[in-house]
């Protein structure tokens, strides 16, 4: 290690830092997804895990900035060219961190605001959306200039997750409960952003073939999918239950009664 280059050193220091972040996003991912929703645990398992994607993706740019700047050095381990490793590691992991913050941001502020939708068109929020775009945009270019199906293909889930997030905000006629299933998807997104990149960044040092595999790549999105989908479907049944209940309940005729009829 080259200690007086400026870009290597906090390189490895943003490292330590995301992976410790970044595990307690992997373990505390699913508090809330195992507790009662609403109660207390999973409120407070919510916010660590939210906290801790939000530090994690912050890393992430610190480190995708290092290798953008110097990709040979930051990553001698990878025997690929200073394009490649620029691209994935550089491009593609800055994309993918700033989709982390996206979500678990976006996530949050559903759930806070779930009276008040307004506020979540906050600057932030929108500049968030903005970035998301932009990084995705880059991302494909990238891998369209590296011929690299892998950064084509994950870049969809930023176009989707901002299409999706701008319709919830300007929504002409939000339903009662498109903030739960926003928070959902986002929040599940998140953690489908870190074990990917657990998973997929990781197997570099220990299986370097499987690195680029998209088959690799796609096994935490299938499985977020799968429970966004299962609680978002759990969430709309409870709905339209409760809706049924209530109609049946106003309709419901008089309760009989035994007081004298007054002729």
């Amino acid at each position: 290690m080259v200690w007086f280059d400026p870009f290597v050193v906090p390189f490895h220091y943003f490292v330590v830092a995301h992976i410790l972040t970044g595990s307690v996003g992997l373990l505390g991912f699913w508090g809330p997804i195992v507790t009662r929703k609403g109660a207390m645990a999973h409120r407070q398992t919510g916010r660590v895990f939210t906290f801790s994607m939000l530090v994690t993706g912050s890393f992430a740019i610190c480190m995708s900035v290092c290798t953008i700047i110097d990709p040979i050095t930051t990553h001698p381990h990878v025997h690929e060219s200073a394009e490649l490793i620029r691209g994935i590691f550089g491009w593609m992991m800055l994309y993918l961190a700033i989709l982390t913050i996206n979500l678990a941001w976006y996530g949050w502020m559903c759930v806070r605001n779930r009276q008040r939708r307004d506020a979540n068109r906050s600057p932030f929020n929108l500049v968030l959306q903005a970035l998301l775009l932009v990084a995705a945009v880059n991302c494909a270019w990238q891998g369209w200039l590296l011929r690299q199906p892998l950064m084509l293909g994950i870049s969809t889930i930023g176009f989707a997750t901002v299409a999706t997030n701008m319709w919830f905000l300007y929504k002409p006629q939000p339903s009662a409960i498109d903030w739960l299933l926003e928070h959902i998807k986002a929040l599940v997104g998140a953690g489908i952003s870190v074990y990917t990149a657990f998973s997929a960044f990781g197997a570099v040092r220990l299986m370097p073939e499987l690195a680029l595999n998209p088959v690799f790549w796609s096994i935490p999105l299938v499985i977020g999918l799968a429970l966004i989908l299962y609680h978002q479907r759990q969430v709309i049944v409870a709905h339209r239950l409760g809706r049924a209940k209530r109609r049946t309940t106003s309709k419901a005729p008089p309760p009989a009664t035994d007081a004298p009829l007054i002729t």
